[in-house]
Protein backbone atom coordinates (compact mmCIF):
# COMPACT_ATOMS: atom_id res chain seq x y z
CA UNK A 1 0.00 0.00 0.00
CA UNK A 2 1.68 3.23 -1.00
CA UNK A 3 -0.08 5.18 1.99
CA UNK A 4 -0.77 3.48 4.99
CA UNK A 5 -2.95 4.80 7.99
CA UNK A 6 -3.29 6.00 10.90
CA UNK A 7 -0.30 7.88 9.57
CA UNK A 8 2.19 10.48 11.12
CA UNK A 9 3.51 12.58 8.98
CA UNK A 10 6.54 14.90 9.80
CA UNK A 11 7.42 17.87 8.22
CA UNK A 12 11.32 17.26 8.82
CA UNK A 13 11.95 20.85 7.73
CA UNK A 14 9.89 22.87 9.58
CA UNK A 15 11.02 20.84 12.66
CA UNK A 16 14.75 21.95 11.62
CA UNK A 17 13.71 25.24 11.15
CA UNK A 18 12.11 25.25 15.01
CA UNK A 19 15.86 23.79 16.58
CA UNK A 20 17.52 26.24 14.97
CA UNK A 21 15.09 29.59 15.57
CA UNK A 22 15.36 28.30 19.10
CA UNK A 23 19.08 27.55 19.41
CA UNK A 24 19.75 30.97 18.20
CA UNK A 25 17.15 32.37 20.33
CA UNK A 26 18.51 30.85 23.10
CA UNK A 27 21.99 31.27 22.19
CA UNK A 28 21.76 35.08 22.28
CA UNK A 29 21.26 34.30 25.83
CA UNK A 30 24.58 32.53 25.78
CA UNK A 31 22.14 29.35 26.38
CA UNK A 32 22.84 25.67 24.99
CA UNK A 33 20.04 23.91 23.84
CA UNK A 34 20.01 20.25 24.56
CA UNK A 35 17.62 18.85 22.19
CA UNK A 36 15.31 16.11 23.97
CA UNK A 37 14.36 13.39 22.00
CA UNK A 38 11.64 11.27 23.48
CA UNK A 39 8.76 13.16 22.84
CA UNK A 40 8.91 11.54 19.32
CA UNK A 41 9.75 7.87 21.11
CA UNK A 42 13.48 9.27 19.89
CA UNK A 43 12.72 8.95 15.74
CA UNK A 44 16.20 9.04 14.58
CA UNK A 45 15.20 11.78 11.71
CA UNK A 46 13.78 13.74 14.41
CA UNK A 47 16.92 13.14 16.22
CA UNK A 48 18.38 14.17 12.99
CA UNK A 49 16.80 17.88 12.82
CA UNK A 50 17.81 18.10 16.22
CA UNK A 51 21.94 17.53 15.86
CA UNK A 52 21.60 19.74 12.64
CA UNK A 53 19.96 22.36 13.40
CA UNK A 54 22.51 22.70 16.21
CA UNK A 55 21.65 21.73 19.42
CA UNK A 56 24.85 20.68 21.48
CA UNK A 57 23.12 18.03 23.27
CA UNK A 58 20.71 15.41 21.93
CA UNK A 59 19.03 14.00 25.09
CA UNK A 60 16.28 11.50 26.08
CA UNK A 61 15.01 9.81 29.14
CA UNK A 62 15.30 6.40 27.64
CA UNK A 63 18.85 4.76 26.65
CA UNK A 64 17.34 2.70 23.59
CA UNK A 65 16.18 6.20 22.11
CA UNK A 66 20.23 7.27 23.17
CA UNK A 67 21.19 4.14 21.42
CA UNK A 68 19.48 4.44 18.60
CA UNK A 69 20.14 7.89 17.36
CA UNK A 70 23.86 6.09 18.42
CA UNK A 71 23.56 3.76 15.67
CA UNK A 72 22.09 6.00 13.19
CA UNK A 73 25.48 7.83 13.03
CA UNK A 74 24.19 11.08 14.85
CA UNK A 75 27.76 12.96 16.50
CA UNK A 76 26.63 14.80 19.15
CA UNK A 77 26.85 14.70 23.12
CA UNK A 78 24.46 12.27 24.73
CA UNK A 79 22.59 13.25 27.63
CA UNK A 80 20.74 10.81 29.91
CA UNK A 81 17.60 13.13 31.60
CA UNK A 82 16.11 10.79 33.76
CA UNK A 83 17.81 9.65 36.59
CA UNK A 84 20.11 6.60 35.95
CA UNK A 85 18.85 3.03 37.52
CA UNK A 86 21.13 1.15 39.36
CA UNK A 87 20.38 -1.53 36.77
CA UNK A 88 21.60 0.40 33.89
CA UNK A 89 24.45 2.00 34.90
CA UNK A 90 26.94 -0.34 32.61
CA UNK A 91 24.69 1.29 29.24
CA UNK A 92 24.76 4.64 30.94
CA UNK A 93 28.56 4.42 30.52
CA UNK A 94 28.72 3.10 27.30
CA UNK A 95 25.83 5.43 25.41
CA UNK A 96 25.71 8.80 27.41
CA UNK A 97 28.48 11.86 27.86
CA UNK A 98 26.29 12.98 30.33
CA UNK A 99 23.37 12.11 32.87
CA UNK A 100 21.32 14.02 35.17
CA UNK A 101 21.82 12.23 38.75
CA UNK A 102 20.10 13.07 42.06
CA UNK A 103 21.37 9.82 44.50
CA UNK A 104 25.62 9.46 45.56
CA UNK A 105 25.14 5.82 45.39
CA UNK A 106 24.27 5.86 41.84
CA UNK A 107 27.08 8.23 40.71
CA UNK A 108 29.49 5.79 43.01
CA UNK A 109 28.01 2.96 40.53
CA UNK A 110 28.56 4.79 37.53
CA UNK A 111 32.17 6.24 38.65
CA UNK A 112 32.85 2.67 39.11
CA UNK A 113 31.62 1.39 35.81
CA UNK A 114 33.61 4.55 34.29
CA UNK A 115 36.66 3.17 35.69
CA UNK A 116 36.03 -0.74 34.47
CA UNK A 117 35.27 1.16 30.83
CA UNK A 118 38.39 3.81 31.16
CA UNK A 119 35.74 6.90 30.41
CA UNK A 120 35.07 9.86 32.24
CA UNK A 121 31.65 10.34 32.51
CA UNK A 122 30.07 14.12 33.38
CA UNK A 123 27.41 15.02 35.93
CA UNK A 124 25.06 17.66 36.80
CA UNK A 125 23.32 17.56 40.20
CA UNK A 126 20.06 18.08 40.40
CA UNK A 127 17.73 20.17 42.71
CA UNK A 128 14.52 20.16 44.04
CA UNK A 129 13.13 23.87 43.92
CA UNK A 130 9.38 23.04 44.54
CA UNK A 131 8.30 20.97 41.45
CA UNK A 132 8.84 17.76 43.70
CA UNK A 133 10.16 15.64 41.19
CA UNK A 134 13.96 14.37 41.03
CA UNK A 135 16.64 17.06 43.17
CA UNK A 136 18.20 17.14 46.58
CA UNK A 137 15.55 18.84 48.62
CA UNK A 138 18.30 19.37 51.26
CA UNK A 139 20.40 21.91 49.47
CA UNK A 140 23.56 21.39 52.31
CA UNK A 141 23.59 17.89 51.30
CA UNK A 142 23.86 18.49 47.59
CA UNK A 143 26.31 20.87 48.11
CA UNK A 144 28.22 18.36 50.36
CA UNK A 145 27.71 15.52 47.81
CA UNK A 146 29.37 18.13 44.77
CA UNK A 147 32.65 18.02 47.21
CA UNK A 148 32.61 14.76 47.94
CA UNK A 149 32.51 13.94 43.86
CA UNK A 150 35.43 16.75 43.06
CA UNK A 151 37.38 14.83 46.01
CA UNK A 152 36.83 11.42 45.86
CA UNK A 153 35.79 10.36 42.47
CA UNK A 154 38.31 9.98 39.51
CA UNK A 155 36.26 9.27 36.46
CA UNK A 156 33.59 11.32 37.29
CA UNK A 157 33.34 14.95 36.55
CA UNK A 158 31.00 17.20 38.41
CA UNK A 159 30.05 19.48 35.27
CA UNK A 160 27.25 21.50 36.82
CA UNK A 161 23.43 21.59 38.50
CA UNK A 162 20.27 21.41 36.93
CA UNK A 163 16.66 21.82 38.18
CA UNK A 164 13.00 20.63 36.91
CA UNK A 165 10.29 22.78 37.08
CA UNK A 166 6.34 22.44 35.62
CA UNK A 167 6.90 18.68 34.63
CA UNK A 168 5.43 17.51 38.16
CA UNK A 169 4.29 20.14 40.53
CA UNK A 170 3.57 22.78 37.94
CA UNK A 171 5.40 25.52 39.16
CA UNK A 172 6.32 28.08 37.12
CA UNK A 173 10.20 28.87 36.21
CA UNK A 174 10.05 32.37 37.64
CA UNK A 175 13.14 35.02 37.49
CA UNK A 176 13.48 34.43 41.65
CA UNK A 177 13.23 31.31 41.38
CA UNK A 178 16.20 30.48 38.56
CA UNK A 179 17.92 33.15 41.11
CA UNK A 180 17.39 30.56 43.55
CA UNK A 181 19.41 27.73 41.51
CA UNK A 182 22.43 30.33 40.15
CA UNK A 183 22.96 31.12 44.42
CA UNK A 184 22.88 27.52 44.86
CA UNK A 185 25.58 27.12 42.47
CA UNK A 186 27.38 29.68 43.84
CA UNK A 187 27.38 28.38 46.91
CA UNK A 188 29.09 24.69 45.28
CA UNK A 189 31.83 27.00 42.82
CA UNK A 190 32.29 28.50 46.87
CA UNK A 191 33.19 25.27 48.03
CA UNK A 192 34.81 23.76 45.42
CA UNK A 193 36.85 26.49 44.16
CA UNK A 194 35.87 26.81 40.43
CA UNK A 195 33.31 27.86 38.27
CA UNK A 196 30.83 25.15 36.73
CA UNK A 197 30.43 24.46 33.43
CA UNK A 198 26.56 24.13 33.12
CA UNK A 199 23.62 25.58 35.40
CA UNK A 200 20.64 24.03 33.87
CA UNK A 201 17.54 25.70 34.58
CA UNK A 202 14.68 23.64 33.43
CA UNK A 203 13.27 22.45 30.25
CA UNK A 204 10.48 23.89 27.71
CA UNK A 205 8.68 26.20 30.40
CA UNK A 206 11.95 27.82 31.12
CA UNK A 207 11.64 29.47 27.38
CA UNK A 208 9.23 32.00 28.85
CA UNK A 209 12.81 33.66 30.60
CA UNK A 210 14.56 33.66 27.52
CA UNK A 211 11.49 35.29 25.31
CA UNK A 212 10.64 37.69 28.32
CA UNK A 213 14.72 38.59 27.90
CA UNK A 214 14.69 38.04 31.70
CA UNK A 215 16.47 34.98 32.76
CA UNK A 216 19.22 35.03 35.16
CA UNK A 217 22.24 35.68 33.10
CA UNK A 218 24.16 32.77 34.47
CA UNK A 219 21.37 29.94 33.27
CA UNK A 220 23.33 28.47 30.22
CA UNK A 221 22.01 25.45 29.45
CA UNK A 222 18.18 24.05 28.56
CA UNK A 223 16.67 20.99 27.97
CA UNK A 224 13.61 21.20 25.10
CA UNK A 225 11.38 19.40 23.66
CA UNK A 226 7.84 20.22 23.21
CA UNK A 227 8.47 23.97 22.78
CA UNK A 228 10.92 22.57 19.11
CA UNK A 229 8.83 19.33 18.79
CA UNK A 230 5.24 20.88 18.36
CA UNK A 231 5.89 24.41 20.05
CA UNK A 232 1.72 24.72 21.37
CA UNK A 233 2.55 24.82 25.30
CA UNK A 234 4.03 28.25 25.46
CA UNK A 235 0.79 29.63 22.73
CA UNK A 236 -1.99 27.63 24.49
CA UNK A 237 -1.30 27.93 27.37
CA UNK A 238 0.98 31.34 28.33
CA UNK A 239 -0.27 33.30 25.30
CA UNK A 240 3.16 34.23 23.98
CA UNK A 241 3.56 35.25 20.19
CA UNK A 242 5.51 32.29 18.54
CA UNK A 243 4.70 33.03 15.56
CA UNK A 244 8.55 32.59 14.12
CA UNK A 245 8.08 28.48 14.90
CA UNK A 246 6.07 26.06 12.99
CA UNK A 247 3.27 24.27 14.89
CA UNK A 248 2.20 21.60 12.15
CA UNK A 249 6.01 19.20 12.54
CA UNK A 250 3.49 16.52 13.09
CA UNK A 251 -0.45 16.13 11.67
CA UNK A 252 -1.97 12.60 12.22
CA UNK A 253 -4.10 11.61 9.10
CA UNK A 254 -7.11 8.64 9.53
CA UNK A 255 -9.24 6.96 7.28
CA UNK A 256 -13.03 7.22 7.79
CA UNK A 257 -14.32 3.44 7.36
CA UNK A 258 -17.95 3.98 8.10
CA UNK A 259 -20.64 6.95 7.60
CA UNK A 260 -24.07 6.32 8.73
CA UNK A 261 -26.73 8.92 10.69
CA UNK A 262 -27.43 7.29 14.13
CA UNK A 263 -28.48 8.36 17.23
CA UNK A 264 -26.57 10.25 19.19
CA UNK A 265 -27.35 8.71 22.38
CA UNK A 266 -26.49 5.32 23.60
CA UNK A 267 -30.08 2.91 22.85
CA UNK A 268 -30.57 0.20 26.12
CA UNK A 269 -29.38 -0.31 29.52
CA UNK A 270 -25.86 1.54 30.20
CA UNK A 271 -23.08 -0.11 31.48
CA UNK A 272 -19.58 0.57 31.43
CA UNK A 273 -17.07 1.31 28.24
CA UNK A 274 -14.41 -1.30 27.05
CA UNK A 275 -12.10 0.58 29.75
CA UNK A 276 -14.34 0.24 32.57
CA UNK A 277 -16.14 3.90 32.53
CA UNK A 278 -19.56 5.04 32.11
CA UNK A 279 -19.34 8.47 29.84
CA UNK A 280 -22.42 10.89 29.85
CA UNK A 281 -23.70 11.05 26.45
CA UNK A 282 -25.93 14.12 25.37
CA UNK A 283 -28.88 13.28 23.41
CA UNK A 284 -29.01 15.45 20.66
CA UNK A 285 -31.19 13.03 18.32
CA UNK A 286 -30.28 11.48 15.03
CA UNK A 287 -26.83 12.73 13.92
CA UNK A 288 -24.62 11.94 10.73
CA UNK A 289 -21.35 10.39 12.27
CA UNK A 290 -18.23 9.10 10.90
CA UNK A 291 -15.73 5.93 12.41
CA UNK A 292 -12.31 6.41 11.53
CA UNK A 293 -9.82 3.56 11.65
CA UNK A 294 -7.67 4.44 14.75
CA UNK A 295 -8.11 4.43 18.77
CA UNK A 296 -7.34 4.90 21.87
CA UNK A 297 -4.40 2.51 21.41
CA UNK A 298 -3.03 4.36 18.59
CA UNK A 299 -3.30 7.93 20.14
CA UNK A 300 -4.65 7.89 23.86
CA UNK A 301 -7.42 10.32 24.89
CA UNK A 302 -9.65 11.41 21.90
CA UNK A 303 -10.31 14.22 22.99
CA UNK A 304 -6.84 15.65 22.95
CA UNK A 305 -7.16 15.16 19.38
CA UNK A 306 -7.13 18.27 17.29
CA UNK A 307 -9.78 18.15 14.03
CA UNK A 308 -7.99 20.39 11.45
CA UNK A 309 -11.53 21.01 9.99
CA UNK A 310 -13.94 23.18 11.43
CA UNK A 311 -17.66 21.29 12.66
CA UNK A 312 -15.79 18.39 13.32
CA UNK A 313 -16.51 16.95 16.85
CA UNK A 314 -15.01 13.81 18.40
CA UNK A 315 -17.40 12.06 20.51
CA UNK A 316 -14.83 8.75 21.76
CA UNK A 317 -13.06 6.13 21.25
CA UNK A 318 -12.60 2.34 21.80
CA UNK A 319 -9.46 0.38 21.13
CA UNK A 320 -9.76 0.81 17.47
CA UNK A 321 -12.01 2.85 16.67
CA UNK A 322 -12.84 7.11 16.79
CA UNK A 323 -16.26 7.88 16.49
CA UNK A 324 -16.45 11.31 15.00
CA UNK A 325 -19.53 13.67 14.54
CA UNK A 326 -19.83 15.37 11.09
CA UNK A 327 -23.11 16.70 11.05
CA UNK A 328 -21.46 19.99 10.62
CA UNK A 329 -18.05 19.23 8.98
CA UNK A 330 -17.47 21.63 6.09
CA UNK A 331 -16.81 18.54 3.72
CA UNK A 332 -19.32 15.46 3.46
CA UNK A 333 -17.26 12.45 4.13
CA UNK A 334 -17.59 9.60 2.36
CA UNK A 335 -15.65 6.03 3.47
CA UNK A 336 -12.51 6.14 2.20
CA UNK A 337 -11.94 9.78 2.72
CA UNK A 338 -8.97 10.83 5.14
CA UNK A 339 -9.51 12.95 8.33
CA UNK A 340 -6.29 15.04 9.75
CA UNK A 341 -5.50 16.69 12.86
CA UNK A 342 -3.00 18.32 14.71
CA UNK A 343 -1.73 16.91 18.08
CA UNK A 344 -0.28 17.46 21.24
CA UNK A 345 2.66 16.03 23.33
CA UNK A 346 0.96 13.08 24.86
CA UNK A 347 -0.61 12.23 21.51
CA UNK A 348 2.57 12.67 19.83
CA UNK A 349 4.21 10.26 22.39
CA UNK A 350 1.42 7.52 21.97
CA UNK A 351 1.52 7.65 17.88
CA UNK A 352 5.14 7.41 17.95
CA UNK A 353 5.19 4.36 20.54
CA UNK A 354 2.65 2.61 18.52
CA UNK A 355 3.77 0.09 16.04
CA UNK A 356 0.29 0.53 14.06
CA UNK A 357 0.90 3.98 13.31
CA UNK A 358 2.60 4.87 10.27
CA UNK A 359 5.26 7.37 9.84
CA UNK A 360 6.28 9.14 6.82
CA UNK A 361 8.40 12.09 6.22
CA UNK A 362 7.75 15.24 4.18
Amino acid sequence: MKERYPRLEINLAHLKHNVARVVERCGSYGIQVAGVIKGATGDVEVARQFAEGGAAFIASSRLEQIEDARNAGIDKKMMLIRIPMLSEVKDVIRLTDISLNSELEVIKALNEEARNQGKLHKVILMADMGDLREGWWDKDELVDVAEYIENKMINIQLVGIGTNVGCYGSILPTVEKLEELVELAERIEARLGRELEYISGGATSSLLRVWDGNIPKRINLLRVGEGILLARDMDVFYHYDISDLCQDNFRLKAEVIEVKDKPSHPVGEVGVDAFGHTPVYADRGIRKRALLAMGKVDYGDPAELLPLEKGIEILGASSDHTIVDVEDAEKDYKVGDIMEFDINYATLIYLTNCRNVHIAYV
